[in-house]
């Protein structure tokens, strides 16, 4: 039986496992290949790199992300695990020596790219680097019905047939895939794309029960602006937006009352990048605004809040994002600002030109392909749609989509179910007199207009002053309804109890 707990205090200070990691090691070591379906935050990564200080050769790493590889490489060198990436942002002179490095057995886990099986120089390289494992993060990436589909990923099968095995036995090296948010139907992609063999599949629980869901409705951009600061308050968070320019204002916003914060895209420079993320690492930075491509390399076990400004393109984009807070067990919230004009941002964002995304060079691409694609895209769009307008369980919403077997509701900490109450006979009569001043109202007006009935405020001067309380009238009436109402000025809207007292 192997020790792990020695290397594991040695090298990553831990006494024991967390659930479910354990087994995810074993499954790691005894050679299959291995699929594991772990939340964000359970300690996926701690499942391959303790593995890989055990098993003879190199363990060989691939991740979309730059932000990411860097932040689990610098980790792993201090401490004192040897470990490399390759990427864009490394200099060919770095690449080449970290590669020698792994050619001689010095380089425990070596982070690589998708993009690095392009190049047929890196594939010979492969041939003479004796692999002990293949590890794919973020395995979803290989699914087209996963939400962040990556065409290089579709290279790993081959390139995994390319590499030789430390052991010196024949084949490829076992595969180990990894991913935090998988549907079963992503799953069974997962399994057939990258060629896993008798795969061992390892599925953990997605609930995440420190984190308390929520979901903010908003009525536009401005009032998204004036609850962020709040919503932040004093915490250290993470907000994420759909667009650079959107988190680029969301920073400014905060920084205007005082709160230390950055944003973090693909437009900024690399060395803008490192220096906004080492500042969130170190704690120097309190808070970042970034779009979902990159802010998801971005890691603190101590984040308390996730702040969503935009609406996410899929339930798995959104999991996954707010599955950086509490990763410490710490009690944490998931706000999502909710305005169904968020979706024709999201919808253009699928539907334009995919040679214009990100600056990416043109590839040609098969017409058929390309609308499959925009199709699918659209149908996670209207799952995260549906969640958002869900009345029931945030939680077991999210729970019962990835096919996590516990789900139950109600779950006691999420903002649906915060709200619900029985109601007694006081709760009972206010919710009869809205109904009767809607009704008697003609139900013509909108809800801010009907708020302003509803508490007595004035309405002939636009002012928003209180005085005599406002007539009840049919949609034929004169009194209190103005003839343009879109000449005055908006009203405030009041704030109602969530629950009668």
């Amino acid at each position: 039986m192997v020790d792990f707990l020695a290397p594991l205090h040695r090298h990553f200070g831990h006494t024991s496992f967390r659930a479910g990691q354990e087994d995810l090691v074993l499954a790691v070591l005894d050679g299959r290949d291995v699929l594991a379906v772990m939340p964000t935050g359970s300690g996926k990564s701690l499942c391959f790199q303790l593995p890989a200080l055990l098993l003879p050769g190199t363990t060989l790493v691939v991740s979309p992300l730059i932000s990411l590889m860097k932040d689990q490489v610098d980790e792993l060198n201090r401490r004192g695990i040897r470990a490399a990436a390759l990427h864009s942002m490394v200099t060919s002179d770095a690449r080449r020596h970290a590669l020698a490095a792994a050619c001689r057995g010095e380089i425990r886990l070596l982070y690589v790219a998708p993009e690095r099986f392009a190049s047929e120089h890196f594939l010979r390289t492969l041939r003479e680097l004796p692999i002990a494992r293949f590890v794919v993060d973020e395995a979803h990436c290989v699914s087209e019905w996963g939400h962040d589909f990556r065409p290089d990923y579709r290279r790993l099968r081959i390139a995994a047939s390319e590499c030789r095995r430390s052991d010196a036995q024949s084949g490829r090296p076992p595969i180990a895939a990894f991913t935090a948010t998988a549907t079963p139907e992503v799953r069974a992609d997962i399994v057939g794309l990258l060629g896993l063999t008798n795969a061992r599949l390892i599925v953990a629980g997605f609930d995440r029960p420190n984190i308390t869901l929520c979901v903010r409705p908003v009525a536009g951009e401005f009032e998204k602006h004036q609850l962020l600061p709040p919503l932040v308050g004093e915490t250290r968070s993470l907000v994420y937006a759909a667009t650079r320019r959107n988190a680029e204002t969301a920073a400014e916003t905060l920084r205007a009352v005082g709160v230390l914060a950055a944003a973090y895209h693909a437009g900024l420079t690399d060395a803008e990048r490192t220096r906004v993320q080492d500042g969130f690492v170190s704690g120097a930075l309190r808070v970042v605004c970034a779009t979902n491509a990159f802010g998801m390399g971005i890691d603190r076990p101590d984040i308390e809040a996730v702040i969503h400004i935009d609406t996410p393109g899929s339930l798995e984009a959104y999991y996954q994002e707010i599955g950086r807070a509490g990763r410490d067990g710490r009690q944490a919230i998931a706000t999502l600002l909710w305005n169904y004009a968020d979706v024709k941002t999201r919808e253009f964002l699928i539907d334009r030109d995919r040679d214009d995304r990100g600056g990416q060079p043109a590839v040609p691409r098969d017409p058929d392909e390309i609308a499959r694609q925009k199709a699918l895209e659209h149908k996670k769009l209207r799952r995260m749609v549906a969640y958002a307008q869900s009345s029931g369980c945030l939680r077991a919403t999210i729970l019962r989509y990835f096919g996590d077997p516990a789900v139950h509701e109600p779950c006691g900490a999420c903002g649906n179910c915060h709200r619900r109450g029985p109601l007694d006979d006081t709760g009972r009569l206010r919710i009869r007199k809205i109904l009767s001043g809607i009704a008697r109202a003609g139900e013509r007006y909108g809800r801010r207009k009907i708020a302003a009935m509803l508490v007595g405020m004035v309405g002939g001067s636009g002012r928003g002053e209180r005085g005599s309380r406002l007539r009840l009238c049919g949609p034929s009436a004169g009194a209190g309804a103005p003839r343009n109402p879109r000449r005055r000025k908006a009203l405030p809207r009041p704030s109602f109890p969530s629950e009668p007292r």
